[in-house]
């Protein structure tokens, strides 16, 4: 398998959104377009683009998620304008700087953070391993997207280290729990949402108002030690096996990048409560690479997902729950129906059961130290052609003692 081409998926059609800081300059919100950084505060305020002049010289990109749908649309046909026409062509050049000049960070001030499960395929799998004589699929989940609570504070960019997290473990034949580094860690191969616009409590936000609210996509890593969470997840879910690190892309792709991706999702049965049903149901075709340590292992497919993205938002604040700008759901694993498209090591491995063969002859049930996962995507574009998404890695650390 080779990875995917890089040179041409950030054109025109893309623009994704991110922070960027040079030395001695404080971050500030950036497009990238190729292998380059547009200053937005600054092209904006060379090239008339008043009404983002202030959200584009944040630290993060909160302020313009906070603006609403209008203004993220009047934002990119401006930009998009102002890149194509060619009497602008030296204020542009002015502010384009080559990314490796640059430090990328986290683009997002987490508010909070939720993870779906919404792939009806890796649900499948993690059900046939953990209760291998049962039914895989809950019965709950084709009624409405599984979902928990995560910890926003421990959301973080691309290229951050990840530290070998420690807790209580105990397997079957165990006669009493242990502590120390789990040695079942895992990735998950997901898609973040990000969401712009408040919403007040006891109100909800109905499937098709919830693409008001969806800013933008990146790729995220649930990292999981499933260990940890194999021990403590009954009977309230996931907890410390998951919530020690989650790893978003530094780019962030307006979904209106994503037009041409997006698809009439297939129609569910049993069809699902009134308040999951609309006109605004859709597919996104991404295709995902999973990469470990230079070998893409996995492409699992977004186009496969159960779930739409509108509904998951309608399921969030069905009960009443807010939501804050800065909020960000993910997808949960994203899994397709042949072996090597299963976006986590639990599904490629069964568990430990069919180890995963790596070139050298060596092998993986779990990741070990030093290990680098590396999640690329890529969608097709507005103008032909494909667009890419940021990438997220991520390189394993040994445990601390401390």
């Amino acid at each position: 398998m080779t990875t995917l081409p890089t040179t041409e998926l950030f054109g025109l059609d893309n623009l994704p959104y991110g922070i960027a800081s040079k030395p001695g300059h404080a971050p500030h919100v950036v497009a990238r377009l190729g292998d380059q950084a547009i200053d937005l505060a600054g092209l904006a305020t060379d090239a008339g683009g008043d009404a983002w002049v202030d959200a584009w010289s944040q630290s993060t990109l909160n302020s313009f998620a906070a603006q609403g749908r209008p203004s993220w649309r009047a934002a990119r046909a401006w930009l998009r304008d102002t890149l194509r026409d060619e009497s602008r062509a030296d204020i542009v050049r002015a502010r384009l700087h080559p990314l490796g000049e640059l430090t990328m960070h986290l683009p997002i001030a987490v508010a909070d953070y939720v993870d779906f499960y919404a792939s009806e395929h890796h649900a499948t799998n993690a059900g046939m391993i953990f209760r291998p004589d049962g039914t895989a699929l809950t019965p709950n989940w084709k009624h409405l997207p599984i979902g928990y609570h995560g910890r926003s504070g421990t959301v973080v960019v691309s290229g951050t280290d990840i530290v070998r997290p420690c807790g209580q473990r105990k397997t079957p034949a165990d006669a009493a729990p242990t502590f120390g580094p789990s040695i079942r860690l895992d990735f998950e191969a997901e898609l973040g949402f990000v969401v712009g616009g408040d919403t007040a409590i006891g109100t909800r936000v109905r499937v098709d108002d919830a693409a008001d609210h969806l800013f933008g996509v990146g790729l995220f890593n649930d990292w999981s030690a499933r260990d940890i969470q194999g021990w403590e997840y009954v009977p309230l879910g996931p907890f410390l096996g998951k919530s020690f690190a989650s790893s978003l892309a530094a780019w962030v792709t307006p979904m209106e990048a994503l037009s041409t991706a997006k698809f009439d999702a297939p129609q569910q049965d049993p069809q699902p409560l009134p308040y999951l049903r609309g006109d605004d149901l859709f597919g996104l075709d991404i295709a995902i690479e999973v990469e470990l340590n230079g070998t893409v292992v996995s492409r699992p497919p977004y186009s496969t997902m159960y779930w739409s993205p509108t509904q998951m938002l309608a399921h969030l604040t069905v009960n009443g729950a807010s939501l804050r700008t800065g909020d960000l759901f993910a997808s949960g694993t994203v899994s397709g129906a042949q072996p090597d498209q299963r976006g986590s090591l639990l599904e490629l491995a069964w568990s430990g059961q069919e180890p995963l063969q790596l070139p050298g002859g060596s092998t993986r049930s779990f990741l070990q130290d030093g290990d680098v996962v590396t999640l690329r995507a890529t969608a097709p574009g507005t103008d032909g052609g494909r667009i890419g998404l940021g990438e997220v890695t991520g390189r394993i650390l040994p445990a601390r003692s401390n």
